[in-house]
């Protein structure tokens, strides 16, 4: 289960408990003596209703849209001018006894001013935070390294040109550590295993003979012997055993007609390769620590960080965690570089140190995408119909646990790809090994597990002679069927659409023909198709979200929002939202928001642990919810965060404007221009920025919100949502109304004119708390569904191989995609082009080695490691086609991964069918083609 964030309330009242003044805050408002930075400042990004450029549009391409990374001390008000310079040493190797550092090559002027290792630190009792998770900070003498390029100690000098100095000398130095004698890692404990066992019955629409959903899933014990896999006698597990050892039996010896295709697959370690490599500023002074770091994840840092002072013999009186904008493609969700940097900071000797990775250093230590290797199965009767599939991936989580145990079951449940299974058991192994940590990354190990799929199930048409697409189409899972977790995937599956679009394209129906020409007028060079598809997850089981929007009395509309901008675009989507139910974006945004006195609530934040008992039981205090706030991971913002956004923009209209519009529509001595046709809220539409309904005369923006704040009707709401793969509702009664809402708590804002009783009300942020009558929570047992939300999404790919090279020369590729109501089809579009070009590396050029060759000995950047460039992702070539909304009210979809996966195995297929050869390792180098050319 994915490692949770940490909410605002809960960070605060840790920091209570610690006797600390804590705070977590964007950057913008750290600022000083930088230029007021213009993001969300300029107004034209969206003009005579037409959006034109994405809201941060305008700093982004002036460069005034500042990340972490480009921050100084002297550029934050408060601090001091001068700033110190950090040093993280990492060991290139992990098969020595480490002894210690040799710093003699450094003349005495550029020895550090300070030297931090794990003895030091220790006698001061500071400790990494959660060791488990992200391991620690430095290595002591007299052990052998957990992996290679694992930190030793951190350098800290005063003034730039010595420390620029000394890094030139320790730089690709080995002669810096001091080894003993060669030595075996210690045994560890597997990361984490689960297996997924699932036996549908006669109907696929019907109830299970036994599933996840239904039953359990398996969870064995993990030992420092490996993983320990419960028997059919478990009084747990048992049950799920026997229905796995029966599977593998029929793959084993299948009924007569049957044909069982199992092939083992190699998927890489890969870089994200984000252009912000890990950095932060730290200062500490007076018993205050003040971090700006880079990271997905705030609170959990920030918490981190105050628990790792206050448990030290360091001071801690304030904290000051400030985050800037930052990209990471996951990779700088629950990172441990912010720890480094406010540890560092500590022995500053109150001055400021900025630690900042360079590339070869962020190749060393930054996350990785985890590498698998995946033995699939899958057994398919005499027609094409897929009957059973079997997968054992085991993954290499690096030196460090991290996010390992979640990746591996995200990864497994995956690999159904858009398949209905009438059997399934799928198993998941994630080791500790010494390489450098993987942990989260763009696909969450579900670009590993479906690509492998994909490319057995092209192998399988090829065998079966049967075209690759119409094998897909016998066996794509349609609404109603069931996972292989066996739960219901939400809405209408439309990857059946998808496929059919696909089959009918001339590129896949001329393809024999084309590649006879092409090779005839190319020769040297071998033609090949490709075609793959797949649907990917979005979301965690667990998310929530806080939203506020309010009308000024001149009709200006305000948005505070937990929405954090990390490159997607989703604060220009979430301003877009509001515009069908209120008649326009945002006027006014906060985005990033923590501090909510708006939504007094409160929460254990452990909604994957809390049985049903207890959540019933928590459920009738109703200041009581399951999460705050979710990270900003997991593509979550297109879909969790539209639907808390949409929510907050009915209720305003449902509560303040639509009410200030009957006001005006009814005025007269005889009931107004609405007595002789009345109206409901279901008439109710906007038109060029006017509401109307019906007949009714058009009412502007400005005219509704000036007559809600006359007569005291409700101009502000602010809602907090939660979904367990289900949305909850709650029941509430406000100014006489009782209504049930997608959300499980509110709060409101009245007017201008609103009565004594009413402004005495409002004193929770200037809003007033209106406890839900009943909570109608998702049962809990929907943990166990993995997942319902999924978008579709397929790619057929055109190349050419190179007989004499094995170079591959991509010469066109298509996407077709479904992902609901388009918010902004512009950030759709980029979303697709930047994650195909990602997919393209992983199939054919980014791999890092993960023994003493790879990026952990500190020699791996950019010009080793071979990311695509335009000339070889067919940029100016390729087209993406979006499936139309089923209707007005189909909701977005999370689709930033989906858009990276098919185009690998699609790669990859093409070509098998260019050179006749299947390749089961990624990525297929010109190299390994030509090899069997």
């Amino acid at each position: 289960m994915p490692h949770l964030d940490i909410s605002r309330r809960s960070f605060l009242a840790a920091a209570a408990a610690l006797g600390v003044t804590a705070a977590v805050r964007p950057l913008g408002q750290a600022q000083a003596a930088m230029m007021p930075s213009p993001v969300g400042q300029d107004s034209g990004w969206f003009a005579n209703g037409q959006l034109r450029y994405r809201r941060d549009g305008m700093a982004k391409v002036t460069g005034s849209k500042v990340f972490a990374i480009d921050i100084r001390a002297r550029d934050l008000a408060g601090w001091p001018d001068e700033q110190s310079h950090g040093l993280t040493l990492h060991v290139p190797r992990a098969d020595r006894i480490y002894l210690g550092l040799d710093l003699s090559m450094l003349e005495p002027d550029l020895a550090p001013d300070v030297l931090l290792d794990a003895a030091r630190l220790k006698a001061d009792g500071v400790e990494m935070p959660d060791s488990a998770f992200y391991g620690d900070f430095f290595l002591p003498e007299g052990q052998v390294p957990p992996m290679i390029g694992q930190p030793v100690a951190l350098g800290i000098w005063h003034d730039y040109e010595r420390f620029r100095a000394a890094r030139k000398k320790l730089q690709f130095n080995d002669r810096v550590f001091r080894f003993g004698a060669k030595a075996d890692q210690p045994a560890r404990a597997p990361y984490g295993a689960a297996r997924f066992v699932r036996i549908g019955g006669d109907d696929p629409r019907g109830r299970d003979r036994f599933s996840p959903m239904q039953n359990t899933t398996v969870w064995p014990d993990l030992t420092t012997g490996g993983v320990q896999w419960p028997d059919a006698s478990h009084p747990a597990f048992g049950e799920a055993m026997r229905h796995s050892r029966e599977i593998r039996a029929t793959m084993e010896t299948p009924p007569e007609g049957w044909h069982v295709f199992a092939r083992e697959f190699k998927s890489q370690s890969v870089d994200p390769a984000a252009m912000e490599p890990e950095n932060g500023l730290g200062w500490y002074a007076d018993g205050k620590l003040h971090v700006v770091g880079a990271t997905q994840s705030p609170y959990a840092a920030a918490h981190h960080i105050m628990d790792m002072v206050s448990a030290s013999s360091f001071a801690l009186n304030d904290l000051d965690f400030v985050t800037g904008y930052t990209v990471g493609y996951g990779q700088k969700e629950h990172q441990p570089f912010p720890y480094y940097v406010a540890m560092a900071a500590l022995y500053g000797q109150g001055r400021p140190v900025r630690v900042a990775l360079d590339r070869w250093q962020h190749f060393q230590f930054a996350l990785k995408r985890h590498p698998f290797d995946i033995r699939t199965g899958i057994a398919v009767d005499s027609e094409g119909h897929f009957q059973i599939m079997t997968c054992d991936a085991v993954g290499d989580g690096g030196g460090v646990m991290n996010f390992s145990p979640s990746v591996g079951t995200v990864a497994v449940t995956a690999a159904q790809s858009i398949y209905y299974l009438p059997k399934s058991d799928l198993s998941v192994e994630v080791l500790p090994s010494t390489s450098v940590t993987s942990g989260s990354m763009r696909g969450y190990g579900t670009l590993q597990s479906m690509a492998s799929t994909e490319m057995l199930v092209d192998e399988i048409a090829a065998e079966m002679k049967i075209d690759p697409i119409e094998l897909r189409r016998r066996n794509v899972i349609e609404s109603g069927m069931k996972n292989t977790q066996g739960a219901v995937p939400s809405g209408h599956l439309r990857a059946g659409e998808i496929l059919e679009l696909a089959a009918q394209d001339p590129l896949w129906t001329g393809r024999d023909q084309r590649k006879q020409e092409f090779e005839a007028e190319n020769p040297g060079k071998r033609y090949g198709i490709g075609f793959a598809a797949v649907q990917k997850d979005f979301g965690t089981g667990a998310e929530a979200a806080v939203v506020q929007l309010e009308v000024t009395p001149e009709g200006r509309l305000k948005m505070r929002h937990v929405a954090a901008e990390i490159g997607a675009g989703a604060t220009t989507s979430q301003m877009l939202v509001a515009e069908p139910f209120l008649g326009r974006p945002a006027d006014e945004v906060e985005f990033s928001v923590q501090d909510w006195p708006q939504m007094p609530v409160h929460t254990k934040d452990e909604p994957y642990t809390t049985s049903q008992e207890e959540e019933d039981q928590l459920a009738q205090d109703p200041t009581w919810v399951p999460r705050f706030t979710s990270p900003r991971s997991a593509s979550n913002s297109a879909y969790y965060f539209t639907h808390a956004t949409q929510q907050a923009a009915q209720l305003l209209l449902r509560l303040g404007l639509w009410p200030a519009a009957l006001s005006i529509w009814g005025e007269g001595p005889d009931g107004g221009q609405m007595r002789a046709e009345p109206v409901s809220l279901e008439d109710a539409e906007w038109r060029n920025g006017m509401l109307v309904a019906r007949s009714m005369e058009p009412l502007s923006l400005e005219r509704l919100s000036a007559r809600a704040h006359r007569d005291g009707r409700i101009t502000g709401v602010c809602v907090h949502t939660f979904n367990r793969w289900a949305w909850a509702e709650a029941d509430f009664e406000v100014d006489g109304q009782q209504f049930r809402a997608a959300i499980d708590a509110l709060s409101v804002k009245w007017g201008q004119g609103a009565n004594p009783a009413q402004k005495a009300a409002m004193t929770d942020g200037g809003y007033a708390f209106r406890p839900r009558i009943k909570a109608h929570y998702p049962p809990v047992q929907r943990n166990n569904a993995g997942t319902v939300y999924y978008a579709p999404c397929a790619s057929l790919v055109e190349l050419a191989v190179s007989t004499g090279s094995g170079k591959v020369e991509l010469l066109n590729h298509k996407t077709w995609l479904e992902c609901g109501t388009q918010i902004v089809p512009e950030l759709v579009s980029g979303q697709l082009q930047g994650g195909v070009a990602m997919g393209i590396g992983h199939a054919l050029f980014e791999e890092l080695p993960t023994d003493g060759d790879g990026p952990g000995n500190g020699t791996w950047n950019f010009s080793r490691y071979h990311l695509p460039r335009a000339s070889e992702v067919a940029v100016w070539s390729q087209s993406g086609h979006v499936l139309p909304a089923l209707s007005a009210d189909d909701p977005p979809k999370g689709m930033a991964e989906v858009v990276m996966i098919p185009v690998v195995a699609a790669s990859i297929n093409a070509i098998a069918h260019a050179t006749g050869h299947r390749f089961y390792q990624m990525p297929v180098t010109a190299a390994r083609i030509k090899e069997v050319l």
